[in-house]
């Protein structure tokens, strides 16, 4: 097995992770008898900030919008343009409308990720190509894609899994040599880095963010399109506000002719509210902070679950940063219980678990599209198998990670 086994040490800013669990407290708690699969870290501020602008009078796509797309932009390093959309599925169907997928086109997917990464394809009359993954990363097999290229392939998805940040040098490296778009899935990858470059800084054509509820920062519903090419960004400007050539700030805070807009496109309803984007804009202030809290419990987890029967995600390479979105396990066949039995185990002492994920070519839809047999992605069948997500979430406490451990011990011992 190339999984990472259960270890005793892990570099992080454990002191750093520690002042923040206790300046971020939960604002929502449950009893002490259950814990969640994963727990939302929204405080003080965050309440502030929308409240502000409940009481400003504009609440949808304005002021707060633009600031948190700049802030984001910022973060990035600057050099790249954002656009904020209502979910990083939105996202990514307007990166890849932007970049030219159209009916006859193929788009390169992981087998291994939510089904939005490749729905979006088949929204635009495309066909998507699934792929294996890497057994050491979980993330896409460009060997198995290389296979799977035909003259029709105009795209490649790659999936940061988990938080792990894709090799990007070599998604990059590949796509160009074989004249391909990049989009980048980044939905469970912030704030991570790969060679000391964060995640959506990089020269892929769009990268796409996402800020649902149980996402590393959350507007609730939201997501950030990430790009260097300005077209991209103006399209996907465009098309989330229904293909108009002026958005609503534009036409309402200016005097005179405001109902003056042209519709140049059959676009989308995809824009991000300012009540969203407030919230936005205080988590990502937090965002390295959270990361290092999530971090902190994967090391005690990675430490306490040495010698049981199971494979552990891999942490980031030298020069990289893991963003942690979730922490999801495989068992070995040989282990006491199966996948089911866990869960369960789990459950009845009030323990949530999740799958991530069911592979979509053993998802009836995309199965009996493309007729997909499970021995065409042995890792990714093989990993389903035994595939259990354990809690993780920023502010989660050694007693919590210590039961949820004691727990699986047992079951599994």
């Amino acid at each position: 097995m190339q999984y990472l086994r259960p270890h005793r040490s892990l570099t992080s800013a454990r002191v750093r992770g520690r002042r923040a669990s206790r300046a971020l407290a939960p604002a929502s708690h449950v009893a002490p008898a259950g814990i969640p699969c994963f727990r939302p870290v929204i405080g003080e501020e965050e309440i502030a900030a929308a409240t502000a602008v409940l009481r400003s009078g504009w609440l949808t796509t304005g002021p707060k919008a633009r600031e948190f797309e700049q802030k984001f932009a910022d973060f990035m390093g600057g050099d790249v343009e954002t656009v904020a959309v209502n979910s990083a599925t939105a996202g990514l169907h307007l990166a890849a409308e932007a970049c030219g997928i159209e009916p006859g086109d193929e788009v390169i997917v992981p087998t291994l990720t939510f089904t939005a990464s490749a729905s979006v394809i088949r929204y635009l009359g495309a066909e998507v190509v699934l792929v294996d993954i890497e057994e050491s990363t979980r993330c896409i097999d460009l060997d198995h894609a290389k296979r799977c290229l035909t003259p029709r392939c105009k795209a490649i998805m790659p999936v940061h899994f988990a938080g792990f940040p894709c090799d990007m040098t070599k998604v990059i490296a590949f796509a160009r040599h074989h004249g391909l778009k990049v989009i980048e899935d980044a939905a469970h990858a912030m704030p991570a880095r790969r060679d000391g470059r964060l995640i959506g800084s990089w020269e892929s054509d769009a990268c796409v963010f996402s800020f649902y509820a149980c996402k590393p920062i959350t507007t609730g519903e939201g997501g950030m399109i990430v790009t260097r090419n300005s077209e991209i960004a103006a399209r996907a400007r465009m098309m989330r506000t229904h293909g108009l050539d002026r958005d609503a700030f534009d036409r309402f805070r200016k005097v005179g002719a405001s109902w003056a807009y042209d519709v140049v496109a059959p676009g989308f309803k995809y824009n991000l509210t300012d009540v969203a984007a407030a919230i936005g804009v205080v988590q990502l202030s937090r965002a390295e902070t959270l990361q290092a809290l999530r971090q902190r419990a994967v090391e005690r987890y990675l430490t306490t679950l040495v010698g049981l029967p199971l494979d552990c995600p891999a942490p980031a390479p030298p020069g990289g940063l893991h963003a942690w979105h979730m922490f999801p396990i495989r068992l070995h066949q040989n282990a006491r219980a199966n996948r089911d039995d866990l869960i369960m185990g789990l459950a009845a002492e009030g323990i949530g678990t999740s799958v991530h994920y069911r592979p979509l070519h053993e998802m009836t839809y995309w199965k009996e599209r493309y007729h997909y047999e499970p021995r065409e992605f042995p890792v990714a069948s093989r990993y389903f198998a035994g595939a259990v997500t354990l809690p993780l979430f920023a502010g989660m406490t050694d007693a919590e990670v210590d039961r949820v451990v004691a727990v699986v011990r047992k079951i599994l011992k």
